[in-house]
């Protein structure tokens, strides 16, 4: 993808975290101290036991290094907005999977980079090509990620008259941004769409599925409420498929990175239908 492509998945990632921004308020962040419990687990789910899925599934599947390395920058990314509105529509915790993403988008800044690192070094095969500067990956996606949340936020909070009208707008101009960036990988990639299919179609189903089992079984297990077991489930198992993609195509400059986060971007709406489904008809 030339410079003009790359700068284009930027600023459409800096406009989805914008409007991400402006759904978030300071009460966001102070639920941690008032049901710290739920949150913990949640950020356990999601930050140690969604890479480790993602690398138990790659490590047993016979995988391309460019899908193996696409499926762990996936797990290595926190929730994004959809995740919220599937946690809405599954009759979860709303707030707590709000709550969720702000913090899981903040932390995972730092880890992001390392689990990269471990990924390129473990799965790809040429050596020059493991190379990556982390401090300069963590100023990206500071600026890429955390500026524009908190800008919106800023806008929250001083014209939340304004904030609320932009919101709907911006969360549909987000949509259509990431099915473009996603239309323009596959056809950047189109030679090599079907088997990129073929090869990260179930990966990516299981990386979902597992993740989402895994994260309802453990807030269950803790005595957590039905609507917060949901919530956990849908943020370990719903991520940010548009950071994953802005990941391979702006910090690490290869589409074929990419192409596991825009196939999960489809994939990924399977689980979340189960999910609906049983929160929707299923006593808490």
């Amino acid at each position: 993808m030339n410079n003009t492509g790359t700068l284009i998945v930027a600023i459409s990632l800096m406009i989805i975290m914008f409007g991400m921004g402006l759904s978030l308020t300071n009460n966001d962040f102070k639920r941690v101290a008032k049901n710290p419990k739920a949150v913990i687990i949640g950020l356990i789910s999601q930050l140690i036991f969604l890479p480790i899925i993602g690398f138990v599934i790659v490590s047993i599947l016979d995988l391309k290094p460019e899908i193996a390395i696409g499926i762990m920058i996936l797990a290595a990314c926190p929730g994004g907005a959809t995740s919220n509105v599937i946690a809405l529509l599954a009759k979860g915790d709303t707030a707590l999977s709000v709550t969720l993403t702000a913090i899981s988008s903040i932390i995972t800044i730092v880890t992001i980079p390392f689990i990269v690192q471990f990924s390129l070094s473990k799965f790809s095969g040429a050596e020059g090509e493991v190379a990556l500067n982390v401090l300069q990956m963590i100023g990206q996606l500071l600026m890429i990620v955390i500026v524009p949340v908190f800008l919106g936020m800023i806008i929250r909070a001083k014209a939340t008259s304004f904030a609320l009208r932009m919101g709907k707008p911006v969360q549909v101009a987000s949509v259509l941004l990431l099915m473009l960036i996603i239309i323009g990988l596959l056809i950047k990639e189109k030679h090599n769409i079907i088997p990129y299919f073929e090869q990260a179609g179930l990966p990516t189903a299981l990386l979902s599925v597992f993740s989402m089992a895994l994260g309802y079984i453990t807030a269950s297990s803790f005595k957590l409420k039905k609507p917060q077991a949901i919530s956990i489930a849908v943020e370990s198992g719903i991520q940010n498929s548009g950071l994953a993609i802005t990941i391979a195509v702006v910090t690490l400059q290869n589409t074929a990175f990419g192409i596991a986060g825009a196939i999960y971007t489809l994939v990924m709406y399977l689980a979340a239908f189960v999910i609906i489904v049983y929160g929707r008809n299923t006593k808490s």
